[in-house]
């Protein structure tokens, strides 16, 4: 049942250690994110797992198959930065990558209209839009119908609209195949995947399924949101709420104050009288986002910032 295992995988170019003895299990037919600040080594590992990269030691494996072997695994791959021969039309693109595959018969029009293509395959890629793009990248790696995927940020460059359609694409594909893609958008990776795994320095932190991660790091959390008439009032607000003792983390976007806090009971109380005199729409105790866990594990956490 595992689609991608490595072990004690390391890579090193000169003396920077790239990957550090990196031990990974992603469960088949699931989702996995692979969150990292930038650095950590998570497209060092994605082209180790393509092949298109040797470790320097350790090992690796997509169903059971060792990388490196001479039977290939299974896999579509989007790499963090896609290029296209502009004047070909998407029929004529995957067409030219169904024949490397050698691929019979291959679904091209079902493969294009499932990536929302399918009125766009005779226009040239050239003109296309970075999401269309990234969609016809999708398309190319989900044509031989691979049983494992591996993306590289395929979302990072997108605009809201074109991510939306990437990750509809990737959260259709669940069970169907196994999803393996890095990201450091955290609020879109909390929303499709079914297991997170943290890289920092080229070592895993934590791997979880993603439900039992949020209930195991759950913060003391509150929410404030106000009318954007008062933002300057809750920019106030803001600044005396980061001398508190009690404030861990304090995050201030528009209207909306998010305060992590280590002491709830105080912070409840105090919050309650700093509020008084602004007109607030909202006042809860929220739950943690993954961005809340991944800033506490990769040490990122340890000031307070607004």
């Amino acid at each position: 049942m595992t689609a991608i295992e490595t072990h004690q995988l390391t890579k090193r170019f000169g003396d920077v250690i790239a990957l550090d003895e990196l031990d990974l299990i992603v469960p088949r037919g699931k989702i996995c994110a692979f969150l990292g600040p930038n650095g950590a080594g998570k497209t060092t590992t994605l082209r180790i797992l393509t092949g298109l990269a040797k470790p320097t030691s350790g090992t690796a494996s997509i169903e059971g198959i060792p990388i490196g072997s001479a039977q290939k695994p299974s896999i579509g791959f989007l790499p963090d930065a896609p290029n296209f021969y502009n004047w070909m039309n998407p029929r004529q693109f995957l067409t030219y990558i169904a024949r490397l595959h050698n691929l019979e018969n291959p679904p091209i029009d079902a493969t294009l209209e499932r990536v929302g293509l399918k009125e766009a395959r005779k226009k040239r890629i050239g003109g296309f839009s970075r999401g269309m793009k990234q969609r016809l990248c999708i398309a190319q790696a989900l044509l031989p119908k691979p049983k494992v995927l591996l993306l590289d940020e395929p979302v990072s460059a997108l605009d809201p609209a074109g991510r939306k359609d990437v990750l509809d694409i990737m959260s259709s594909l669940r069970g169907e195949m196994t999803v393996f893609y890095s990201t450091h958008i955290l609020s879109d990776a909390e929303r499709i995947c079914d297991v997170v795994a943290i890289l920092g320095k080229g070592r895993l932190i934590l791997q979880a399924n993603r439900d039992d991660l949020m209930t195991q790091y759950v913060r003391p959390v509150f929410a404030i949101d106000t009318l954007p008439d008062y933002i300057p009032q809750l920019n106030g607000l803001a600044n005396q709420i980061k001398t508190k003792p009690w404030t861990k983390r304090m995050e201030l976007h528009g209207a909306q104050l998010r305060v992590n806090v280590h002491n709830v009971e105080t912070a409840q109380r105090e919050l309650l009288s700093l509020i008084a005199d602004i007109p607030v729409l909202r006042f809860e105790r929220a739950n943690a986002t993954l961005e809340d866990v991944f800033l506490l594990l990769t040490g990122a956490e340890s000031e307070v910032t607004q």
